[in-house]
């Protein structure tokens, strides 16, 4: 087998893989020998058919096997070797005159390169990393909220602002019929409250879906509807009211705190508001990480300039899913997604450039960490060892799991790494100013 490459561009060539009868006769002579063995052909015993019938039956769809694992082999070696960065795989030129009755055979592939280019952490641009703090009304909000939600029930006979109402809504043409629990101050507009201050178990409101909500979001659960259908509804919906409550709010006190933190860690009002800060600090770390990592990624991808080989990989993606696309379809698909393969290709070189890899150690330890914040949750908040690892064993046997839990790893180091090397600035902010300079208005 001999094998050669023409480099068209940087980022394009074409291999051409040459197959001499040597590369292939004896594996094709050893299966003929094979097959003869147990073929079953009448008129001739097992074992005893003629070999010359044999190769006509059977010969060239053997060769034809043979010469195309000789190819795939070939060319797996050949990239290792040659050490080619390659985007996608090798596309097979089309060659409808192949002579199988030949000795030799050759086929030429395309290639798409990956581009050379430099990846600079330390851009013009500052990239703002907030330090999101809980503010006193967010702590308060959040201690207020504690108390409804641990409060009493008290059963009303009509509904009040502050009521609790369970009802049903109903829209027989559309199927609708779904029960709910829900206050008043979820509604959009006065007009809604005023129809249900005063009205009774058993009384039915006539509600018009548009603009109920303030967000079509709310009104997909309300109605218990897909999220397209939901979104711009205008149609009428009966509310039957089956019940209506008051939650009169619980007392802080330490049956409470135990409840809530575990015995004697909270004492407090003080100390309640200490823990509700700590906690919300926590989250915030998270959407301030990730809105970090987003404004780096898109600061890379759109600062760090090099060429695709956008025809080869538009090509490519005609063939490589599970359902072949049209070149239309391909050019789309290909517009979609250039902007995830340049991350990717940034994201590679930087992890090359800086030594980052990711062990299975590093991914049984996320396992665990993530499997001790669910259990938590469940007030399991000092599992031992043996238990986080017997539970991180089943998580990794699942290899979507392990793919999932992989790439976390991976962003984290490199957050790490884009924390330690880019253009940082730090701003402090209350959560409700982060979401209003971040993604407007809520």
């Amino acid at each position: 087998m001999n094998i050669t490459r023409e480099n068209k561009d940087a980022l394009n060539a074409v291999v051409t893989v040459l197959i001499e009868k040597d590369d292939y006769t004896a594996k094709v002579e050893k299966i003929l020998v094979d097959y003869r063995k147990t073929a079953n052909i009448p008129g001739f015993r097992k074992g005893q058919v003629p070999m010359g019938m044999v190769k006509k039956q059977y010969g060239k769809a053997i060769l034809v096997d043979e010469v195309n694992k000789l190819i795939q082999e070939g060319l797996n070696k050949y990239l290792a070797e040659e050490k080619l960065d390659v985007l996608g795989q090798p596309l097979p030129k089309a060659q409808d005159d192949i002579n199988w009755d030949s000795d030799s055979f050759s086929f030429d592939f395309e290639l798409g390169l990956a581009p050379e280019f430099d990846v600079d952490l330390a851009g013009k641009k500052d990239i703002t990393h907030y330090n999101i703090v809980a503010d006193d009304k967010l702590i308060d909000d959040q201690v207020e909220n504690i108390k409804k939600q641990y409060g009493t029930l008290v059963a009303l006979t009509e509904v009040a602002k502050d009521s609790e109402i369970t009802g049903v809504y109903k829209n027989e043409a559309e199927e609708i019929e779904n029960t709910v629990t829900l206050t008043l101050d979820k509604f959009k507009g006065k007009a809604t409250e005023k129809k249900f201050v005063g009205a009774k178990a058993g009384d039915v409101i006539t509600l018009n879906t548009k603009g109920l909500y303030e967000d079509d979001h709310e009104l997909m659960h309300a109605l218990k509807l897909e999220h397209d259908k939901a979104h711009g509804l205008d149609i009428e919906v009966a509310f039957e009211v089956t019940e209506i409550n008051k939650r009169e709010p619980a007392e802080l006190d330490q049956e409470l705190f135990d409840k809530l933190f575990g015995k004697d860690n909270v004492k407090t009002v003080s100390e309640l508001k200490e823990k509700i800060k700590e906690d919300a600090e926590k989250q915030f770390i998270q959407q301030s990480d990730q809105k970090f990592l987003n404004d780096v990624t898109e600061d890379l991808v759109a600062n760090t300039k090099f060429d695709l080989p956008a025809e080869f990989l538009t090509k490519w993606m005609q063939s490589a899913g599970e359902n072949p696309m049209d070149e239309a379809t391909a050019k789309e698909e290909y517009q979609k997604s250039e902007k995830s393969l340049r991350y990717q290709l940034i994201e590679a070189k930087l992890m090359q450039a800086n030594d980052i890899k990711v062990d299975f150690e590093d991914v049984k330890e996320s396992a665990k960490a993530m499997i001790k914040v669910q259990m938590a949750q469940f007030g399991q908040t000092n599992p031992s060892d043996k238990e986080l690892d017997d539970i991180a064993a089943r998580v990794l046997s699942n290899q979507e799991e392990v793919k999932r839990l992989s790439e976390q790893v991976v962003s984290q180091k490199l957050l790490g790494l884009y924390k330690e090397k880019a253009n940082v600035k730090t701003k402090e902010l209350s959560y409700d100013k982060f979401v209003k300079e971040v993604y407007g208005d809520k």
